[in-house]
């Protein structure tokens, strides 16, 4: 039900790989979720149940083994994150209704992959069987039911979100690399340009398909606000190991056709607010800061300029590789003042520092806060704020679901 992600991006995408999972606050919480007590008996041998999933799920209908790609350990990992949020969520509706947008996403993004109503019942089967087996010791009729009726509602929030968004918009866009800008040994910024109108807010991430790894997913954040000519940029680095995103940065051609998923993430623009702004991002964790600040530069004004500040914090000044750009965007809005910084080598022009150590020295009280990077970074920098004061509901960024414990 979930599918790969090598992200050069800040958020979460539809499911995410996941290292760590949520545990109930005390035993009298595991006896009102009993979906979860048998969830933690996977936890020990997860690999081995996802594996044993998978199989299943083949040998159920052949046809489904056609939508994922031929390595499937990404996929098993980004499986077990998918159910550990389902798990989570059933003690009591109103931790079910906070699961809806998230399952309504996984809908959204299913489509590109051929997923179809009646193929839920297969995965509903093989899932079942698979908990059977590995947590028999706390599998009976309790936990039987606890889990058909979490994987239904799941399902049916997930169908229901495939139905609307066929109503409005495509599986898949295809796009043509109009543009490709090396900007260091191992980033690229590719402009894109798909045949079909794109819509998508300032903020926002897309999964992307290379024809070199076919039914292979990664998601990357969209660099720049909505544009008349339906252009979009990525910011892309090469992972060390990684599939996908190697090809973006070394192979890819001007001319070279890109298969899109559709855009997704809660990291958006609020171009309504008076507020003024502090932004800070890591590494390619740019890309989405950047088409926020882009996109409440031109809004209309609230009366008065709104200031805004970005820290863009790098390991090493090579790093910073949209700094011409931003140094542009600091000249045409004179109320953007751009502060660069380093971690790993010595500072020569700019800030010292990593992220979360330049939020603890930027001004933060009542400005609306939009933080973009890894994970572990994006928790850091939002604890540190709220430390000193900010508002958590001003606060904007998108994780992946494997960061359970948010600041």
């Amino acid at each position: 039900m979930s599918a790969g992600n090598e992200a050069s991006r800040p958020a979460g995408g539809p499911a995410s790989p996941a290292e760590g999972y949520p545990a109930p606050a005390s035993p009298d919480d595991a006896a009102r979720n009993p979906a979860q007590v048998s969830f933690w008996l996977l936890e020990p041998v997860a690999d081995a149940a996802m594996t044993y999933f998978y199989a299943q799920l083949f040998t159920m209908d052949t046809e489904i083994r056609a939508m994922f790609p031929a390595a499937m350990d990404v996929q098993r990992r980004r499986f077990f994150a998918a159910l550990s949020q389902i798990a989570a969520a059933q003690e009591g509706h109103g931790n079910r209704d906070r699961l809806v947008p998230y399952l309504r996403e996984l809908g959204r993004a299913h489509r590109k992959f051929g997923v179809r109503e009646r193929h839920y019942e297969v995965f509903r089967r093989a899932l079942l069987a698979t908990l059977q087996r590995f947590a028999a010791p706390s599998w009976n009729e309790t936990a039987k039911h606890a889990w058909e009726t979490a994987f239904n509602h799941a399902a049916g929030v997930m169908i229901d979100a495939a139905k609307d968004d066929e109503t409005e918009s495509p599986a898949w866009w295809i796009a043509t690399v109009t543009r490709m800008e090396l900007r260091g040994p191992d980033i690229a910024v590719l402009t894109l340009e798909p045949e079909q109108p794109l819509t998508y807010l300032p903020g926002q991430h897309i999964s992307v398909q290379t024809p070199h790894w076919p039914r292979l997913w990664r998601t990357y954040s969209i660099a720049n606000a909505p544009r008349p000519d339906g252009l979009i940029r990525l910011h892309v680095r090469a992972v060390p190991g990684g599939l996908v995103s190697p090809v973006l940065v070394h192979q890819l051609r001007e001319g070279d056709p890109l298969v899109l998923g559709a855009p997704a993430g809660a990291m958006i623009a609020d171009t309504q607010s008076a507020r003024d702004v502090l932004c800070l991002a890591g590494g390619t964790g740019l890309a989405p800061v950047k088409a926020v600040i882009e996109a409440l530069i031109s809004a209309p004004g609230p009366g008065r300029h709104r200031e805004m500040v970005l820290y863009h914090g790098a390991r090493r000044h090579q790093d910073l590789y949209d700094l011409r750009a931003l140094r542009e965007m600091e000249e045409a809005y004179p109320w953007l003042q751009v502060i660069p910084a380093v971690s790993d080598e010595p500072a020569h022009d700019v800030m010292y520092g990593t992220v979360p150590e330049l939020a603890a020295k930027a001004t933060c009280a009542d400005r609306d806060i939009y933080i973009s990077g890894p994970d572990h970074m994006i928790v850091r920098t939002a604890r540190t704020l709220m430390e000193r004061g900010a508002h958590r509901r001003l606060i904007h960024y998108d994780l992946d679901p494997k960061v359970t414990q948010g600041p």
